[in-house]
């Protein structure tokens, strides 16, 4: 008597994914990449904007209202908006068409060149806060995420290479944009360096918005995070650490210039030290992905947030005392670079790891959105600590930065435990 064999049931169509090509592939992690090139890494070369605004030898704002804490609220602005578009963002991508995401990244496309262009007609803070904080940012954000919230979709084994890679751009960008913002600021002044930004972005960006893949899941992708969700300790711990994190790690590069500065290094010196961070932190995102592929991401990324705690404390905390260490300074601009890095690459991964892939979009896009929150937090209360941009007034900066990143760290730690609790299995490599 023979027995017919049962069918392989189907996948639900919510969690079935479209086949992928590797020309697709190869698509996705070149626009990912620049994508990131021209949003965080622009956004992390704004220390030498930083630096040149409240200089006395800036020529573009006629108000005296210039102080650190304002002026740095415009850099993280962008970035805070960048990231904490998501909250609205992801929920739209499940409801619109490929043409209409196409059409939603050109739309960023054009808000970002605008913020550029109309920033550099400005005169004022606050005329900078709407335009290369605010237009900026929400540009940014249209084209960061349509982009980047499937980007993890297209890669299985090697995702954390593939991540690493893509993040990547973030330093790269950083290492291009630093010393080309102060060289045309040099040389052509700081309205033409605006205009030249919006020019680059609009050559960079428009061909990768035309271009946008789709996510590859067949269903629609829960965008929202359910209260089942929400009240996991590994969910609210992640929350925090992103906060955190996000408030902590952009610090450094906000001021990184300006304090080169007050370290007794020229202003060219200064936007030359911030693109090395950035080179190096574009290396570190690539070799910890690689890393975290091998002996575990979750692990990695724990690392990555004591280094940058010890790098903090010990060497930028160091560099201030008799009468400033730049050996110590040096050290941290690449250690810190490094490590900051490392746990930018590898917390999308590790997202995918602990909450599951189709809960990637949900959780991703929350924690990004707390993640702008504490950009916009971070920098901002920095600068009213400090106040004057003098050696001395830098400790409390300093020790408040390490705080933050401490913060962040034991959250990212107790994340690890509690994950192998709720999985009922604690594995070495994870």
């Amino acid at each position: 008597m023979q027995h017919s064999q049962s069918p392989t049931p189907a996948p639900p169509e919510s969690t079935a994914l479209r086949p992928v090509s590797k020309n697709r592939q190869i698509l996705v992690l070149i626009s990912s990449f620049l994508t990131i090139v021209v949003t965080v890494g622009l956004n992390q070369s704004y220390g030498v904007f930083q630096a040149y605004y409240i200089s006395p030898s800036q020529t573009i704002l006629t108000s005296s209202d210039n102080s650190p804490a304002l002026v740095a609220f415009v850099g993280t602005l962008a970035s805070g908006l960048t990231w904490s578009g998501s909250i609205f963002i992801n929920p739209l991508l499940t409801r619109i068409s490929l043409p209409q995401l196409r059409k939603l990244c050109i739309l960023g496309v054009l808000l970002m060149g605008l913020g550029f262009g109309l920033a550099s007609i400005s005169s004022t803070v606050w005329q900078l806060l709407l335009t290369q904080g605010f237009l900026y940012g929400v540009g940014s954000s249209l084209l960061y995420f349509p982009i980047l919230s499937s980007a993890p979709e297209y890669f299985n084994e090697r995702r954390g290479s593939a991540m690493g890679f893509i993040l990547s751009g973030a330093g790269v960008g950083g290492l291009l944009f630093s010393p080309l913002v102060r060289a045309l600021l040099s040389n052509i002044g700081p309205r033409w360096t605006l205009r030249a930004l919006s020019l680059i972005v609009l050559i960079i960006s428009l061909p990768i918005a035309v271009s946008a893949s789709p996510s590859r899941f067949l269903g629609r992708r829960p965008t929202h995070v359910n209260l089942k969700m929400a009240i996991k300790p590994t969910f609210l711990l992640s929350v925090c650490a992103g906060f955190l994190q996000a408030g902590g790690n952009g610090l450094p590069l906000t001021f990184l210039a300006e304090y080169s500065v007050a370290l007794g290094y020229t202003a060219a010196f200064g936007a030359n030290l911030l693109a090395v961070n950035n080179a190096v932190n574009a290396v570190g995102r690539i070799l910890t992905g690689w890393v975290g592929d091998r002996v575990g991401r979750q692990n990695t990324l724990c690392s990555m947030c004591l280094f940058c705690v010890a790098a903090v404390g010990g060497l930028w905390l160091g560099s201030i005392g008799d009468g400033g260490k730049k050996g110590l300074w040096l050290a941290f601009v690449v250690i810190y670079g490094m490590a900051g890095g490392g746990y930018n690459a590898l917390f999308p991964t590790t997202i995918a790891e602990v909450f599951g892939l189709q809960a990637y979009a949900s959780v991703n896009g929350f924690i990004y959105f707390v993640r702008g929150l504490g950009t916009m937090f971070g920098s901002p209360v920095g600068g009213q600590i400090l106040g004057e941009s003098k050696l001395g007034n830098y400790r409390e900066v300093v020790i408040f930065d390490a705080l933050l990143l401490a913060g962040a760290t034991v959250c990212v730690v107790a994340v690890r435990g509690l994950d192998a609790a709720e999985k009922r299995a604690w594995r070495w490599r994870a």
